[in-house]
């Protein structure tokens, strides 16, 4: 028997060793469930299975690539990259870069990223003159998006009165001829948004039964990740390209089961053993992740779920510290709790700051959490927000590259046809518009064919739209033989948008100067990495399929020492040391808006103990009193999550003192209070009951702060720059970059220095704020 499986234990051999026919392995958190899916693989290819013939599905880029270095591991970095691996969407996307000529796309089509759908369908809502304030954009693509993922096209939609209906009661009686639209554009600009990659696939081996037996007889075994987080339309591909072999392999957790805002459809996983015969049942149910009492912690609170399958979670791990319930007054304090905790445990544990997460039910929770982390100068890194791809800058660079590569792409050619400043104002891009949809042509087609198109325009601006064509033109000319960073390199400074953020001397555009400069280390670093790639060249074409489908989580972020912030749902998948779950009151979480049925309360369970079982050592949950919501402070009531964890797991500590600081001036100042005159005295402590006299979580005694000693007066400090910085000295400033020094004026606290800076040119700075660190 190989080494490598000789790491598994029995309960995860099985399941490895099983080849053929219809299998299910479920599998508890921290299981290891990757290790199974990963030695299935080794072993299959060890088996005289070719590569080319295993599909494996994930939900995360970065699953696949770690998963396929394990594997390269064991059978050799030549063969594993001749596995199909990697998501849903990236695997189905490049089937459809092979096969999307039969649904009439082209090869290089464009994936739209909401964005470019949202900003499509204001143009279409603003074309058909309708009311935005009753037509929201985010709405509107919100819903068609749910159509998709339940495969209701637009012949459908139009066939079913009841979505009508639906639509013209909620005073949107034009929502099937957006859809339509909206479709129609889409299809003409040769792009297709993320939806469409499932929606296009699921036509394609419906349409065409070739095609779908193609690839049944090329994937002849397929494994899935994460099955319980499947929707409709991914059970009913998998289940297309599986019916011929039926070697498929689910692997998921129904206790994990958390995105049916997503679509995702918890039956997929619980009536798995019903669409195939003879199905072989595993279970994975030894944790390797966390203490006894965690696991001990999150057992309790599910099984007060009704919906799930039947498996028992344990550990043989150490028993660990108890699960520790903190009370707050308010969501500042909770701040301050969870700051100040990672601050202590850091230096008594000699602990890393990435050691540590914040986990919370919604992205607005991160504001006091990150007030509190910068004061304690606590490094962080929050997941989920604004994506460096969806910045700005970032989006006008990747738009000429993507017009470069389609110019049918009608979002990208809006975007820069005049940017920077051309002369083509909005009036002659609504004209185009207009002209494209009456001749049926893309707007690019338009620009090609001026001189034979009926439209009115002055002389001086045809000419500078066929400067715009005849720039797009050689950039394609170009393409036909540079890598995606020779030429990215060249169109940003050609097109002038180098020369335009240049301008710009304010930190905001130095900033954006820096993530143009990021974006193309980035497509370097993509360019070298894609020689070790069979069958790839770092094109242009290449990149931008990498960047439509990367997420925020599977970027590379530099240092990976900081405190991680997210949302429970960015979690799944992730594991740290020491997990704080803050925000745990109701209407909060469970989320209010999540209470309506028992499934979708489940769900909200289910969500809890995903959020728990990310902890390997400790557990630390928080909940307010009161908290700001909408600009209002209101009471808040822990939640129902906490009393359902059993007594024996949890520790109920006693909450923070109210926050101290070391006052700054001496108090001796304000003169002596003599007792006798003090007309109001706050009261030493104050016992808040919750309303449940059973509560676990009942008599909570708020303490009030003891006197603090002065800080001592500080030293004059007047000549603390005087001596540290000499004019010719190279520095480098945390936002301006390196610079020399030209030039010292005054002393002390008034000391400036002239600093001549590579990107920005000269500025002063005051010496007692500036941080700027001596290079030589």
């Amino acid at each position: 028997m190989e080494n490598y499986l000789s790491q598994l234990n029995e309960a995860q051999l099985a399941p490895t060793l099983q080849k053929d026919g219809p299998m299910i392995v479920i599998a508890g958190a921290g299981s290891g469930k990757t290790r199974v899916l990963t030695y299935r693989i080794a072993y299959l290819m060890s088996q005289g299975v070719d590569a080319f013939n295993i599909l494996a599905l994930t939900f995360t880029n970065k699953a696949a690539r770690e998963m396929k270095g394990r594997i390269a591991d064991i059978v050799g970095d030549s063969e594993a990259k001749n596995l199909w691996m990697g998501t849903f969407h990236s695997v189905f996307a490049k089937i459809l870069r092979f096969e999307g000529h039969h649904l009439g796309f082209p090869s290089n089509f464009t994936i739209y990223d909401t964005q470019d759908s949202q900003k499509l369908l204001g143009s279409i809502i603003k074309e058909m003159n309708l009311d935005k304030d009753i037509y929201k954009t985010k709405q509107i693509y919100s819903r068609i998006s749910s159509y998709k993922n339940s495969l209701i096209t637009v012949k459908a939609y139009f066939k079913n009165p009841e979505l009508i209906e639906a639509d013209a009661m909620a005073r949107r009686p034009r929502m099937g001829d957006i859809y339509a639209a909206y479709v129609d554009r889409c299809f003409k600009a040769g792009a297709m948004d993320f939806d469409d990659l499932l929606l296009r696939t699921n036509e394609l081996l419906t349409r065409f039964p070739n095609v779908l037996a193609q690839y049944q007889n090329k994937f002849r075994y397929i494994l899935v990740d994460e099955y319980q987080d499947t929707n409709h339309s991914q059970y009913l591909i998998v289940r297309a390209l599986a019916d011929r072999f039926q070697n498929i392999c689910v692997v998921g957790d129904d206790a994990q089961s958390i995105y049916a805002f997503r679509g995702a459809n918890i039956n997929n996983i619980l009536n798995f053993q019903k669409d195939y015969d003879d199905v072989k049942l595993y279970r994975l149910e030894q944790n390797y992740r966390s203490t006894k009492n965690i696991v001990g912690a999150a057992n309790s609170v599910i099984e007060h779920n009704k919906t799930k399958l039947d498996k028992v979670v344990w550990t043989a791990n150490e028993e660990g510290e108890k699960v520790k319930v903190n009370r707050s007054l308010t969501d500042g304090d909770e701040g301050r709790y969870v700051a100040s905790t990672i601050w202590e445990t850091k230096m008594n544990q000699h602990l890393h700051n990435s050691d540590f997460a914040v986990l919370y039910r919604t992205n607005a929770q991160s504001r006091a959490i990150e007030d509190a982390l910068r004061k304690r100068d606590i490094p962080y890194r929050i997941y989920g927000g604004l994506s460096f791809y969806q910045r700005k800058e970032i989006k006008d660079v990747t738009a000429y590259l993507r017009l470069i590569l389609n110019p049918s792409d009608e979002e990208a050619l809006k975007r820069i046809i005049n940017y920077p400043a051309r002369g083509i104002g909005q009036t002659t891009v609504d004209k185009l518009v207009v002209a494209a949809n009456n001749y049926g042509k893309t707007i690019f087609e338009v620009l090609q064919q001026l001189e034979n198109i009926d439209i009115s325009l002055n002389n001086g601006t045809k000419n500078k739209l066929k400067d715009f064509v005849t720039l797009i033109e050689s950039y394609q000319v170009m393409n036909q033989n540079a890598n995606a960073f020779d030429l990215a390199e060249h169109v940003t400074k050609s097109s002038g948008l180098i020369r335009e953020f240049n301008k710009d001397g304010t930190p905001e555009g130095i900033t954006r100067l820096e993530n143009v400069e990021e974006l193309l280390n980035g497509i370097k670093d993509f360019v070298e990495g894609q020689i070790e790639i069979a069958d790839a060249n770092g094109s242009l074409a290449e990149f931008l399929e990498d960047v439509a489908l990367a997420t925020d989580l599977d970027a590379d972020k530099g240092d990976p020492n900081h405190v991680a912030l997210m949302t429970i749902h960015l979690a799944k998948g992730l594991e740290f040391s020491h997990v704080f779950i803050v925000g745990l009151e109701e209407d909060l979480f469970p989320s209010g808006m999540s209470m309506n049925t028992r499934s979708e309360l489940e769900e909200e369970r289910r969500l809890f103990y995903v959020a728990l079982t990310r902890a390997e050592k400790q557990a630390y949950l928080t909940y307010t009193l009161s908290r700001y919501r909408w600009g209002k402070l209101i009471d808040a009531e822990p939640s129902r999550f906490i009393e359902e964890i059993d007594d024996q797991f949890v520790d109920i500590i006693t909450p923070l003192k109210e926050q101290n600081f070391n006052p700054m001036l001496d108090a001796s100042i304000f003169g002596d209070i003599e007792p006798n005159k003090i007309r109001f005295a706050k009261p030493k402590t104050a016992t808040i009951k919750r309303k449940d006299k059973n509560s676990k979580l009942e008599n909570f005694v708020i303490s009030t702060p003891k006197k603090m000693k002065p800080l001592a007066k500080s030293e004059d400090n007047t000549n603390l720059f005087d001596h540290k910085l000499t004019v010719g000295n190279i520095v480098r400033h945390q936002r301006f970059g390196k610079g020399e020094v030209l030039k010292i004026e005054g002393k002390g606290g008034d000391a400036k220095a002239e600093i001549k800076f590579e990107v920005g040119g000269s500025k002063k700075l005051l010496l007692r704020f500036a941080k700027l660190q001596i290079l030589r």
